[in-house]
Formats: C-alpha cells, structure tokens, sequence
C-alpha cells in the first residue's frame, strides 16, 4: 500500500497499546490535559465499551477516533458533567465522539477528515441520530464547519479547554455530501476501507431491503440469476400468488400491456369494500403503501408538524416525515426487554400530553415482527386528544388475521386511518397495490389529491382475482407460519450465543452475540453465498449493530440461508478466534 493510500478499520487488539500509547504522547505529554504515566500509556475506564477508528498507512499507524454507543449507557463526558448537565435530549440515539487523534508528522493530511467521515458512516449504519463531542477549543472551526453546534457548555481538563458540541446525524451528513460529495467520490479510489458500512451514501434516501436485486440486475439483462439468489432481504412471498390471479394475466398478456386501467380503479375498490365488509366510500388506493404514505403525509403534515413513530419502526414513516416534509419527530421506544411490545399505559400515557398531530402504529411491527392486539390499542386511540391523528399500517395483519384490525374504527373516526398493502400478504410484491380506510370526508379528499390511473391494469386484476380467493391464501400464510419456525430452529441452533427473535409474520431476526460479527459483516459474508438478508442496524440504535432480518421462503431456500450464516459465523475475524465453538 502506497503511503498516501489509507486504510480506515476497526481497531484490532494489536491497534490498541498503540492507541493508548499515542493518547499518552498528545494528552499527557504535548498538550497537559493528563498527568504523565510512567508506563507511557493513556487508558480510561470505558477502552472496554466503546469503539475505535483506525487510520493506517502500509504499516504505519496515523490516527485513531473514539465511539461510544448510547447502549454503553455511560458516556467520557460524564467525567466532567452531570448526566442533567449533558445534551442528551434522547439519550438512546446519541452517539458521543471524541480522542480524534493524529500522529503529528500527519496532521497535515487527509487522516483526520477521513476519521470523521468513517465515524459519521459508523454511527448511522447503527441507527444513530445525535452526536455529542468534546472540542478543543483550538480546533472549534474545524468541528464548526463539520456542522457541529456549541452546547453551551465548556469543559476544562488539565491544560485544555473543551467545548461540548451536539450535531444531528442526517443534518452533518447532508452538510458533508454537499461541501465535500465530489471529494469523497475522488478518494474513494484512494482509500482502503475495511468498515461493514458503505464509504458514502445518499443522504436524501430511505434505506430498504433489496439489495438483491442488484445481484440478480437491476438491468433487467440477466434475469436468469434470480434463481440462484435467495432474496431473504424482502419481504416479498415465497408462494406465487393464487391460481386465478396467474391465469388472468395469462389471458391475454398482450390487451393487458396495451390497455389503460379504469381510471379510480373502481372495480378494485368494489371488490375491497365487498371482502373487507366497508362502505366503498371510506376507500383510497394506491401504488403501494409507499404512495400512500408520501401522498396523504405531505397533504396532512408541515414542518410544525409533530409526530410520534414508535422505534423500532418501517423506515419509510421516519423518512418522510424527518427528510421530505421535514416534521418534529419524536420516538415511542419498544425494547428488547420487553420483547419489543408496546405497553398500552405508557402509550396512552405519551399521546395524552395532546403535543401529536400524527401518531404512527406498524402493527404488526416491521421489523419486531411484534402485534398490538386490537383490544389494547382501541381504548388507547379513542382516549387520545381530538387533535391527534392515528394511522395504522396492517401491511401484514393477514398472518395474524381479519379479525384484528381496526379497519372498522378508521372508516367512522376521522381521526383514525388505516393502510393495509396487497403486496407482501397475496404476493403481488411487483404489481404495487394498498389501500387505506378512513371516514369518508377524509377518504374523499385523498382521493381527490390522487390522480388519474393510480394503480396499473395487471395490478388491479390481480388484486381483484387475489381477493376472490381467500382459501388458497389462508393456506398459504399457515405454511409460512410453519417454515418460520423451521428456520428459526435451524439459525437457533447454530450456536447457544446466536439469539432468534421469532415473529408473526413472514420473518423473524437473528441476534448476534457482543465480541462476534456484526450485522453488515454477516450479511456481507452471506451475500458470497448468494444469500441477501436485512441488517437492521441503520433502523434502530436499539439493534446495537447486531440484529438481521431474515425473511421466511420456501424450505429448499431457508436451508440455504442456514447454511450461509453457518459459514459466516464460522469466520474468524481480525485478531479474535472464530465465533462458532461447536455447531449443534
């Protein structure tokens, strides 16, 4: 490796007595923050907990940054603030930087802008929203210009003097893709980056599933791949859809492609308010729930807008709402402890404060794969101020059944709307088709604001043919009920320290141990099987960079993605021994 060529990495144990050695040389030594150690090494007390970044050249080391997850649940700053005193409006998305240090024969060079782009990449590939840092206050126009802001509060330590800083991940992220996008595209090429996150990514994204379909061609020129592809990072079915729906676009392919759809998709909305027993008026369709959400949320909310998500949540609600429309957004946290359930007291207990104008249910969750009985979020939603509209996603309500939803509240509540996909339950995945309901006044002025043709030809009839049989779909999602827990058996038993978080839906998650491999580097490893499965880290900082979604197929295919995160767990990584003691 040539001498300007960098190296960004996750520090090895044998990166470390160099950190704490180099830690000792600038802050004890040149700068007088910390009394010098005869042994000549820096160490704190959280060197076990958080993480470091790691520039190299060839052999030579040239700086390092420092990470500290909020699921630490301490931060370096509390050696010098109260917890009352620290910025931590939301303290699970806050990621806390510090010790951005150069050897001082480098400081000259790209090493440190480089250590906090990686450590901006780092943290939002693990759900991170807040950053809190310690500056220096030599070097504040530097972080200023990053995009940090003062928190108002100075910290002195030895010789120096520290500012706090606070900064929004998407907003520095946005700011460095403007200012620095064609720098970091040219560098690209000149560093070696050995992180499980992208070196750059689109920060006016939403980051989804189907990573897949890169593999098999987004071209469209080498379709043949897909079946050598398990696409385990969708949602999409593993059944085909129902007979009827296959022999109506068999029968005349050729005045389906040609022939525009009825304009409302009369028909379709018909045969919605037949199945599902609603008044057709209290009905509005879509191309997906996607083009629900972006069309009835930028005719609903503004800027002043608030609005409460649950996390973890579907990450197209904290897309439109935070990064197109631009609203408030607060987070209802669903934990691991409690099996990722919402508690109906301490919801209630959030909505009651009346600040919400949009509350966003995902029930079943995506990607918890936990439901809220309808019983329990009735009362909830009814007791909720008169200003506080609800929606509630059912995309996957089908594998928990009919029964449960609150399609009926939505239709006679202008406060309550409901949006239920066609898509992933009657897989129709490729033909984009929802609808939601809502009373009809409310109903009617979606419509309005929906234009012509929303739903194509082949999708409408394939809806319509799906919703005409009910029995083959029943006993399609049984299967799957069945195959989930087959697949949860056998990534169960890959090893006791590999957790399987089981769901009601088509999926299920895969929690791996601290100290093994994380999510992306699973799923990277995987993806050299041709398995593609789901990280869910850029959701939620409540995943810890270690849960993947594993989406439920056929058995031919769910043992092939066993096979693969055998192989994957199996690998030793960088200066640790292999994760996998013995495979039962």
């Amino acid at each position: 490796m040539g001498r300007d060529l960098l190296q960004l990495r996750t520090a090895t144990p044998e990166d470390l007595d160099w950190i704490f050695e180099l830690r000792h040389r600038v802050y004890a030594q040149e700068l007088g923050q910390h009394a010098l150690d005869p042994a000549g090494r820096l160490r704190d007390g959280l060197d076990g907990d958080n993480v470091y970044l790691v520039a190299a050249a060839g052999a030579e080391r040239v700086g390092f940054v420092s990470l500290t997850p909020p699921w630490v649940g301490r931060y370096a700053l509390e050696k010098y603030l109260s917890r009352d005193e620290l910025p931590l409006p939301d303290e699970d998305d806050v990621f806390e930087v510090r010790l951005l240090t150069v050897e001082p024969g480098r400081r000259a060079t790209l090493a440190a802008p480089l250590l906090m782009h990686a450590a901006l990449r780092w943290i939002a590939s693990r759900g991170g929203r807040k950053v809190m840092a310690m500056g220096r206050t030599e070097l504040l126009g530097m972080y200023l210009a990053a995009g940090l802001s003062p928190a108002g509060r100075t910290v002195r330590s030895g010789a120096v003097t520290f500012e706090v800083l606070t900064g929004e991940v998407a907003e520095l992220a946005r700011r460095a893709h403007e200012r620095y996008g064609t720098t970091l595209e040219r560098l690209r090429s000149a560093v070696d980056w050995r992180l499980d996150t992208a070196f750059t990514a689109r920060p006016d994204g939403c980051e989804h599933g189907g990573a897949s379909f890169t593999a098999i061609g987004a071209d469209f020129r080498t379709l043949e791949r897909r079946r050598r592809i398990v696409t385990a990072d969708v949602l999409d079915a593993w059944f085909p859809p129902a007979p009827g729906v296959r022999a109506v676009l068999a029968e005349d392919p050729d005045w389906i492609a040609r022939t525009s759809p009825p304009a409302g998709a009369e028909g379709l909305l018909s045969e919605i308010a037949a199945v599902r027993a609603l008044p057709v008026g209290a009905l509005a369709v879509g191309a997906g729930s996607s083009d629900l959400i972006f069309r009835t949320f930028g005719q609903w909310l503004t800027p002043e807008s608030r609005v409460l998500l649950t996390d973890p949540c579907y990450g197209e609600y904290a897309h439109v709402t935070e990064r197109v429309i631009g609203c408030r957004v607060d987070r209802f946290r669903l934990r691991r402890e409690d099996d990722w359930r919402i508690d109906p007291d301490r919801l209630a207990a959030t909505v009651g404060t009346g600040r919400y104008d949009l509350v966003v249910l995902v029930n079943p969750n995506n990607p918890t794969g936990r439901h809220a009985p309808a019983a329990e979020l009735r009362p909830v939603i009814e007791a909720a101020p008169a200003r506080t509209r609800w929606w509630v996603d059912e995309a996957y309500l089908g594998y928990v059944g009919e029964a449960e939803s609150l399609a009926g509240l939505a239709a006679v509540s202008p406060r309550v709307v409901v949006c239920a996909s066609l898509s992933k339950m009657y897989a129709l995945s490729g033909m984009r088709a929802a609808y939601l309901v809502a009373e009809p006044a409310v109903a009617a002025r979606v419509r309005r604001r929906t234009p012509p043709w929303p739903v194509g030809l082949p999708a409408q009839m394939a809806a319509v043919a799906a919703l005409r049989d009910p029995e083959y779909y029943r006993g399609r999602w049984a299967r799957t009920h069945e195959l989930r827990g087959q697949l949860a058996a056998g990534l169960a038993a890959l090893d006791e320290r590999v957790t399987v978080e089981e769901s009601v839906a088509n999926f299920l998650a895969l929690v791996l141990p601290p100290g093994g491999p994380s999510a992306a580097e699973l799923v990277n490893e995987c993806r050299r099987h041709g398995v593609h499965l789901r990280d869910l880290s850029p959701l939620s900082p409540a995943y810890e960079g270690r849960t993947v979604r594993v989406a439920v197929k056929d058995a031919e295919e769910n043992a092939r993605i066993v096979a693969a995160c055998r192989a994957a767990l199996a690998l030793p990584r960088p200066g640790q021994a292999s994760l996998v003691v013995s495979v039962r």
